[in-house]
């Protein structure tokens, strides 16, 4: 066939191709960007010379033999035309390639069954109002699991909501928005709803503490009647209203507002475009009391509108060293799609504190969900004539993919936080880290006992006693939640008691399982079978036990035992089986027991990897295994452990003290181990998510995981001390 494909990074490289091979005079015959770069069919202009019209050699006949009978006359096949031949042979080519592209490219209703589930959801997105960039962000993510799935499939639209309302930031609970104390100011283009939103605001708060502690304030001394209909609502309230001079300091307002716990300010409504919205802002921001800023956005205004005003609006609160993270969405009534302001919202990282949906005060506004947000939005119709518009192109292109990259920083982070009870406490190491060193210890200290105080863990990983080969520390002891997978704050050892009765007596009560390194003094295994806790001891093979009345070690327990068992497991970051027995035994003090016996096998080889013997209590029977997997794989973390201590080494140039950064080290192994082992959808997205923000690719996941979270954490302290610069006006 003289059609070719050409596959390329770009079009250059292809077409370079393309002529070195069919020559500048080649007949491209179709082209389309694929996942890898450009592709191109294509031909040779001179494919018709190319055809041979002589007649096939036919093979020599051998002439009858004398005697025999004379041969029946037959005819000699008619030879066929050139042309002709090179016309069925074109006609062929072109029905190949016509199915071969209308494989490729469907391009009618009939054929829309053959799209990728990528290229359905990305029209979906596009069809309901979501811009490009957002899109594209989002669908990188999609599990290869789901690309054989139609577009529409309930598991594919189950992804795409949840990774949605992941990266949509809303107010967790209701009482911590009305609960704190202080002024709130609505601002916001003209005809967004502030003063309505002001009324409802008012109604929430007076539900909550009573009419007395509430007040309204208005700084809307230029539209006609904006006194009068806060007034109004005012007098409904049974609440004081005071206005406030564009001139007029704050603090002079404060001074009025004797008793006043929760003041609600009507702002005037400006242009994104006015220069006075820096001045209104400054002016609020102006005083000793601090101001909570929140942004109107109409649901119903165009995408290009509502992205400069989060743009202007946000840079006028920085000029004045305010920060506006917060909004509300109001007209959701009158907008035809929800998609474009909910866009906007998580590009710029915003939260949206609540939905507002009609003119009645106090019940057309709800605390915002993302469940239906995102069902609001993607229910969404729009008409076959209507296109999507771009993303506005209101800042560099760089500064895009940067803040593209913050997001997907604080979407990792936002789900961290969700999915690791402790994992703010690891980031408070963190925080301490980036302080001076004189303070680094107090500090440290303070967050530990803190955390001895008010811990979430239910188990422990408990660490051998020594220090790790070519190390000056020791592997720090990891806490377990309830669902047996690894916290984030780790145990330190130098700052436990000596001796094994003692450490495991100091522990919290509620810790009620324990994974020892090996088996303790008599005296303190018998101090858990007192207190009813679970243990599992890690032993040597040359541990002894009594079984059937006969001493042995366990290697020649298990000599010749079968291992039935078989489990699939991670280890060392790696897939692997774990084959499993066990026996009734005794141990040398007479405590019945259960020994067991564990072969680490390569799935694919079945070749065995390593062997581990452990001792457990005969009355929790076989119910331990779970018990045995998770010590298991708990072996990888010290070398986790070791690679981010040499990162955080590296980068931190000793100004960070050694216990401080051990904590961080062993912190970030357990989270990435957490990852590594877990295998629920959750957590296959977020390892995806985290993976990729790394850019590379990596043999052994855990400790791309790793790198990845060191990499997520260092990210977000440079962001956080890039922050408290600017403020400080240094740059």
């Amino acid at each position: 066939m003289s059609v070719r494909r050409f596959v390329g990074a770009n079009s250059r490289d292809v077409m370079r191709q393309v002529r070195e091979v069919l020559g500048d005079d080649a007949l491209i015959v179709a082209n389309r960007r694929t996942e890898g770069g450009v592709e191109i069919l294509a031909m040779a202009d001179d494919a018709v010379d190319q055809f041979d019209p002589s007649p096939a050699t036919t093979a020599p006949v051998e002439p009858p033999r004398q005697e025999a009978a004379p041969a029946t006359a037959f005819a000699l096949p008619k030879q066929p035309d050139p042309l002709e031949a090179m016309s069925e042979r074109l006609l062929r080519e072109m029905q190949d390639m016509r199915e071969l592209l209308s494989r490729r490219q469907p391009t009618s209703d009939a054929q829309r069954g053959t799209q990728t589930t990528y290229e359905q959801l990305q029209q979906l997105l596009a069809r309901v109002g979501f811009s490009a960039e957002l899109s594209s962000e989002i669908l990188e993510a999609l599990p290869d699991a789901l690309m054989s799935l139609e577009g529409n499939s309930d598991a594919a639209m189950t992804w795409l909501r949840e990774q949605l309302m992941a990266r949509l930031k809303v107010l967790q609970h209701e009482a911590s928005f009305f609960d704190q104390t202080g002024i709130v100011a609505l601002v916001g283009p003209t005809g967004v709803g502030k003063t309505t939103t002001t009324a409802k605001l008012a109604a929430r708060f007076v539900m909550r503490h009573g009419t007395r502690p509430v007040a309204l304030v208005t700084t809307d001394s230029f539209r006609i009647g904006a006194h009068e209909q806060l007034r109004i609502y005012a007098r409904l309230l049974d609440t004081p209203m005071y206005a406030l001079d564009i001139e007029q300091p704050i603090d002079e307002l404060v001074g009025r507002l004797q008793g006043k716990q929760w003041v609600i300010i009507d702002t005037v409504g400006m242009s994104q475009r006015d220069q006075r919205v820096i001045e209104q802002i400054a002016h609020l921001q102006g005083g000793q009391s601090t101001v909570r800023l929140v942004l109107l956005l109409n649901a119903a205004s165009q995408p290009e509108t509502l992205e400069e005003v989060v743009l202007r609006y946000r840079q006028a609160a920085r000029a004045a060293g305010a920060e506006l993270d917060d909004c509300i969405i109001t007209k959701q009534d009158e907008a035809g799609r929800l998609a474009p302001v909910l866009d906007i919202v998580m590009r710029h990282g915003m939260r949206v504190l609540f939905g507002s949906y009609g003119q009645q005060v106090p019940e057309d506004m709800a605390v915002a969900t993302p469940q239906a947000l995102i069902d609001q939005a993607l229910s969404a119709s729009a008409s076959s004539s209507e296109r999507s518009a771009p993303a506005p192109v209101s800042l560099p292109r760089w500064s895009r993919d940067v803040l593209g990259q913050g997001r997907r920083l604080s979407s990792v982070l936002t789900r961290l936080r969700q999915r690791i009870a402790d994992f703010y406490r690891l980031e408070a190491a963190w925080d301490i880290a980036a302080l001076p060193s004189i303070v680094q210890d107090q500090r440290l200290d303070e967050l530990l006992t803190g955390a001895d105080a008010t811990h979430d863990a239910m188990g422990m990983v408990w660490s051998p006693r020594r220090n790790e080969r070519g190390c000056d520390w020791s592997m720090p002891d990891v806490a377990l939640n309830d669902q047996g997978a690894w916290l984030a704050l780790t145990r330190l050892q130098h700052r436990q008691p000596a001796g094994w009765q003692p450490r495991l007596a100091r522990c919290s009560a509620d810790i009620a399982v324990h994974l020892l390194p090996a088996l303790p003094e008599p005296d303190a295994v018998a101090w858990l079978t007192d207190q009813h806790l679970t243990w599992v001891s890690a032993v040597p093979a040359s541990q002894r036990v009594h079984c059937q009345g006969e001493r042995h070690t366990l290697r020649s327990l298990f000599q010749d035992s079968t291992l039935s068992h078989s489990v699939s497991v991670r280890f060392r970051g790696q897939g692997v089986r774990l084959s499993t027995a066990y026996v009734e035994a005794q141990d040398t003090s007479g405590n019945e027991v259960l020994a067991w016996v564990g072969d680490v096998l390569d799935p694919e080889t079945s070749k065995r990897v390593v062997r581990r013997y452990w001792l457990t209590p005969a009355r929790l029977g076989s119910d331990v295994l779970t018990l045995l997997v998770t010590q298991l794989q708990s072996d990888g973390l010290a070398a986790l452990t070791k690679r981010a201590w040499q990162q955080l080494k590296e980068a931190d140039g000793g100004n960070v003290s050694s216990e401080l950064r051990l904590l961080m080290a062993s912190g970030a192994a357990a989270v990435a181990g957490h990852l590594d082992t877990a295998e629920d959808e959750t957590a296959q997205a977020l390892r995806s998510d985290l993976l990729r923000l790394l850019g590379t690719q990596r043999k052994r996941r855990d400790t791309a995981l790793l790198d990845a979270l060191v990499h997520v954490l260092m990210a977000r302290d440079a962001i956080r001390q890039l922050g408290s610069v600017s403020r400080e006006g240094v740059i």
